[in-house]
């Protein structure tokens, strides 16, 4: 049988994986760690920008995908500012407004220190049977400029669907990221009623 490993060695054994940890961590620790020093040194302007940065940083390096879509009572008020809606059923011709969250948006250098990101946005309607009834390119288009990648992006998408029977119906947007080419999709289902 063998010998198991004293206290001693399992502690030294603990304490050298905890010192190799923070030299593989990644930039949002190391981030972390510089902003509670900003912050304890009294700071914390310089702590909110540090995280901010490297959030910034960190989201451009995901691959662009679509956070939250979901149907709202009333057009949002800004991000994470609106009310959901408590079904996706409506009546001929009621407005389909919809909230939508894209994630790792690229950005680009532009004129006086500024960044950019853009992207469009294409509409899919399809049946049940995932048969396209109608479709638009370049439903939505937009753009945000500013001197930090603001992570805090939305895009509110409104559709008035008439002529469809009842039934039930996926509404598709496809978002394009205008920089880096990437597709990312978001499907929400819902019914129209007489």
């Amino acid at each position: 049988m063998p010998a198991m490993p004293s206290a001693s060695a399992l502690t030294l054994a603990a304490m050298l994986g905890l010192w190799a940890f923070p030299a593989a961590a990644g930039m949002l620790v190391d981030a972390a760690t510089k902003a509670e020093q900003l912050a304890t040194s009294g700071d914390p302007v310089g702590a909110h920008d540090a995280l901010r940065e490297a959030f910034g940083t960190f989201s451009s390096t995901l691959p662009f995908s679509i956070g939250k879509a979901t149907f709202v009572a009333d057009p949002p008020e800004g991000y994470g500012m609106y009310t959901p809606r408590p079904n996706a059923v409506y009546k001929p011709g009621e407005s389909l407004i919809s909230y939508v969250e894209p994630v790792g948006l690229s950005w680009r250098p532009i004129d006086g220190g500024k960044v950019e990101a853009q992207f469009t946005v294409d509409l899919e309607l399809l049946n049940d049977k995932g048969d396209t009834l109608a479709e638009q390119k370049a439903f939505g288009s937009f753009t945000f400029r500013g001197f930090v990648r603001n992570q805090e992006v939305f895009a509110k998408l409104t559709l008035s669907v008439e002529g469809p029977p009842a039934g039930e119906y996926v509404l598709r947007y496809r978002f394009r990221d205008a920089i880096s080419g990437a597709v990312a999709l978001s499907d929400q289902k819902f019914s129209i009623v007489p």
